[in-house]
């Protein structure tokens, strides 16, 4: 008989305890995506440069080195991604800032991807074409819009999933940058 009473408590520990791990993952913030690579450097990469920009001459080819020398941004981002288009007229307002960003331009058609920085104006330094996505998952991108910011020796100190807004960027992108000056 006291085994039975005991079995009637089953189902309420289970609740108790499916309700805990319900509590913890509401806490969780779904943007904090761990990134391997933070306080890393950029992976190795030499990737074709999209040809509609303003490349100094004989640059047809980029890799991490040139992300050296400053602190940067490296902007993923892809014509079908209706994010990137939201957030692309502030990475304009960025360049204007004098903030050097870099694109990567992911799994796209190279002709779209020239018409939308023709249309709507390049906020990139360059931005490469990773049409086979390699870059992307040598880097640990989970989708378009991914910001990283770059420090001076080229090596990854923060990772941004979403869109880059003015909130984003008053709030946490500038002052990491800023500390890395």
């Amino acid at each position: 008989m006291n085994k039975q009473r005991l079995f009637l408590f089953v189902p309420l520990l289970t609740f108790i305890v499916l309700a805990i791990f319900f509590w913890r993952g509401l806490s969780l913030d779904p943007n904090a995506m761990p990134s391997a690579l933070l306080n890393k450097p950029v992976p190795a990469f030499e990737l074709p440069v999209l040809p509609a920009q303003e490349n100094p001459p004989g640059l047809t080819t980029a890799n991490q080195e040139l992300l050296k020398g400053r602190v940067s941004l490296l902007n993923v981002w892809a014509t079908w991604c209706v994010t990137c288009r939201q957030e692309h007229e502030f990475l304009n307002s960025l360049k204007a800032q004098g903030i050097p960003i870099y694109g990567v331009n992911y799994k796209d058609n190279d002709e779209d991807a020239q018409t939308w920085l023709t249309e709507l104006h390049n906020p990139y330094v360059f931005s490469v074409i990773d049409s086979d996505g390699r870059l992307g998952i040598d880097l640990g991108v989970f989708g378009a819009p991914e910001t990283y910011v770059i420090d001076k020796t080229g090596v990854i100190r923060y990772k941004h999933i979403g869109d880059v807004n003015a909130v984003v960027w008053e709030k946490t992108l500038k002052p990491i940058v800023d500390s890395l000056q």
